[in-house]
């Protein structure tokens, strides 16, 4: 981990994230400190479709993301002239949506002479764990080596991290994403986009052991996950019984959920248990998942293992963490504005 650098030599970095549907933009001080993080939603503009529409979305990015950059900056009251670099995610996301905020990125580089790093989505997820925990005050980024589990929308991955700048996959989704999972069952149930605060809010009223759905791979000695077969089984379900829809909801939620939630603990702890780690950082969207971030704590209080939890604000895409990504690790995400581009695929 690099040093902290001293109070008059402090690192301030302009975060930029476009890599799906949220336009966010935030000033960080070394990797640390947030001084602003705004977020432009655009889930009222995808909602009718019940997803997604990747033109709507790079649309939208084009349309705000200078009000969004404007508004950081005004709130952490700085100037490019205050700025120290610039950080911008490169992959992976929605080819379209990416190209705005690296166009953006690397314009503001160099018209204002600032050195810019491109930044992994999934390494910002991991270093959001790094940011200031407000929840926990005096909380100090966590200490290596850890195990952390990367959940969301697109990514289902467990990651064994060594130092901030050497961590290797060790399982990963084989099909559906946590977070995807979570969607296409909300929209199963009727229950509208996004999917994962809807389950999770009507969960709290049902019951998790209403209906016996299949945890994926909770078996197989790997930390491999799989979700679409819990999916498909709810879909059976509805379909021989679609009463169920309308009188027994919340126990369809609070079950799948509890399917979700099992599998995704199972293999994080015994992760954290075979790689003798006694820390687990949680990071993702669906880190915000309340059955999830209970659940983790208790079975690895249990296992001796302390669970680290970013605030909600930092599971979800978001800006602050981009920069934070680009401060750990350094030079080995520092490129000249002329060579950035923008990777859909962009691997750990």
């Amino acid at each position: 981990m690099p040093g902290r650098p001293s109070p008059e030599n402090k690192m301030r970095l302009l975060g930029i994230e476009t890599s799906c549907d949220d336009t966010a933009a935030a000033v960080v001080v070394d990797g640390y400190t947030v001084e602003s993080n705004v977020l432009a939603s655009q889930d009222e503009f995808h909602r009718a479709y019940g997803g997604i529409v990747p033109e709507i979305a790079s649309r939208q990015h084009a349309e705000t993301i200078n009000a969004v950059i404007e508004l950081a900056l005004r709130k952490a009251r700085r100037g490019f002239d205050d700025l120290d670099g610039i950080a911008v995610t490169c992959g992976p996301g929605l080819p379209g949506s990416l190209v705005v905020g690296v166009a953006v990125a690397q314009a503001a580089a160099l018209a204002r002479d600032l050195p810019v790093f491109a930044v992994n989505h999934l390494h910002g997820h991991l270093f959001a764990n790094y940011l200031e925990n407000r929840e926990q005050p005096n909380h100090p980024p966590p200490v290596t080596p850890f195990v952390c589990l990367v959940v969301s929308g697109g990514h289902t991955d467990l990651i064994a991290v060594e130092s901030p700048s050497r961590h290797r996959v060790i399982g990963r989704t084989l099909d559906d994403a946590a977070g995807e999972a979570f969607d296409k069952v909300a929209r199963i149930l009727g229950l509208g986009f996004p999917g994962g605060p809807a389950i999770d809010q009507l969960a709290r009223s049902g019951d998790p052991r209403a209906f016996d759905f299949p945890r994926g791979l909770i078996r197989n000695a790997g930390y491999d996950f799989s979700f679409s077969g819990l999916k498909t089984a709810v879909r059976y379900h509805v379909d021989a019984h679609p009463e169920d829809v309308e009188r027994r909801c919340a126990d369809l939620a609070a079950s799948f959920q509890a399917a979700v939630v099992d599998a995704l603990c199972e293999k994080t702890i015994r992760a954290a248990g075979d790689a003798s780690v006694t820390t687990i950082a949680l990071a993702g969207g669906v880190a915000a998942n309340s059955s999830l971030r209970t659940e983790l704590r208790r079975r690895a209080a249990d296992a001796g293992i302390a669970v680290l939890v970013p605030p909600l604000a930092y599971c979800t895409d978001n800006a602050a963490m981009i920069a934070a990504a680009a401060f750990y690790r350094g030079e080995q995400g520092q490129v000249r504005p002329q060579d950035l581009r923008i990777d859909p695929n962009f691997a750990w």
